[in-house]
């Protein structure tokens, strides 16, 4: 994603409804931006509902600052300034969205707002769509809420939309060199987060789920289905990683430990038995939606969404989402 596509005509545009103070034709012309916009609010937030708060803060600064705008840069340029200086004043009022180590021997922390983006409010222009999925999945963004707010900005603006350091340092207002600075030490703290992914964000990456992705999924879901423990737990490495936000805290487990683990908290226990599930994706990963009826309900109700990373056929990382209460995940309620 880069700024290599400065709309003149669209900026021209904007000048003319500011001039004009045409409220109808200002919302045309930026509205066209709303889901890049609220993806980069997401990378900074790691929230999707704070995402979409910040994107329409975004346009409503753009409307009173509107006059600002003198054509110097593209109009989406312009819109990305004003996001992430949003985003920066949010964080600067929320202290409590720095990570909490979690008290594990890794890398891990506890992320209570970390909430998982929905694949069909990303970007439609492929361009966009290029790199979308390695920087919108859910290791990138946590890896992001490691670094202070301000080197953040300067990763994402740089390293994920590759914008030159002078249009950063304006953005910011920084120097050049303050900006350089920052992003050295964010690329050091990214590469301990993400040790074994690539860090080249602004090359060509995979767009599409595997074949392997799809089949793990679907068997991932079946095993549910027919509550096949020994199928569930031969789908897991040994080192897997397990969240269940928002509760707190990252497991690292056998594959048979975490399946003990979940039967001893009730999950394939009589009453929490009857599973049904559909294969989604969230933040471009595999995703299993998965629905559970309780003797006393007539329907399968959405019950959790586990967000998996498959390595050489099997689930290295799962984080499930209670489900509950995200309508904006656009998945049925019942089954």
């Amino acid at each position: 994603m880069t700024d290599a596509r400065p709309l003149r005509d669209d900026g021209a545009a904007f000048i003319a409804a500011v001039r004009s103070d045409d409220a109808a034709r200002f919302a045309h012309l930026t509205e066209r931006y709303r889901r890049e916009l609220q993806v980069h609010c997401y990378r900074m937030l790691a929230n999707y509902e704070d995402a979409q708060d910040l994107t329409q803060e975004t346009f409503l600064r753009a409307w009173n600052k509107r006059e600002s705008f003198k054509g110097h840069a593209a109009l989406r340029t312009w819109l990305y300034r004003i996001a992430t200086n949003a985003c920066l004043d949010f964080l600067e009022k929320r202290n409590d969205r720095t990570p909490v180590p979690s008290g594990l021997p890794d890398r891990g922390s506890e992320l209570l707002y970390l909430q998982p983006y929905p694949d069909r409010m990303l970007p439609e222009d492929p361009q966009e769509s290029v790199v979308a999925r390695e920087t919108i999945e859910l290791a990138f963004v946590v890896a992001v809420q490691h670094l202070p707010p301000r080197q953040r900005a300067v990763f994402i603006l740089r390293d994920v939309l590759g914008w030159p350091a002078s249009t950063v340092s304006d953005a910011l207002e920084l120097t050049v060199a303050s900006v350089t600075s920052a992003l050295q030490r964010a690329r050091v703290t990214v590469r301990e987060q993400l040790p074994d992914r690539r860090l080249d964000w602004r090359s060509p990456a995979t767009r599409d789920l595997s074949d392997e992705e799809r089949g793990v999924v679907k068997s991932y879901i079946d095993a549910h289905e027919r509550n096949d423990l020994d199928g569930l737990t031969s789908l897991l490495r040994d080192d897997l990683r397990f969240a269940m936000l928002p509760d707190a805290g990252t497991s690292v487990a056998t594959a048979r430990d975490a399946v003990d683990g979940w039967v001893a908290g009730g999950l394939f226990q009589r009453g929490r038995d009857d599973w049904r599930g559909i294969a989604t994706t969230v933040n471009r990963m595999p995703a299993a939606a998965l629905y559970l009826r309780t003797p006393d309900a007539p329907e399968h109700r959405l019950f959790a969404v586990a967000v998996l990373r498959v390595v050489d056929g099997r689930i290295a990382e799962l984080t499930g989402f209670d489900a509950g209460g995200k309508p904006w995940l656009g998945l049925p309620p019942t089954l």
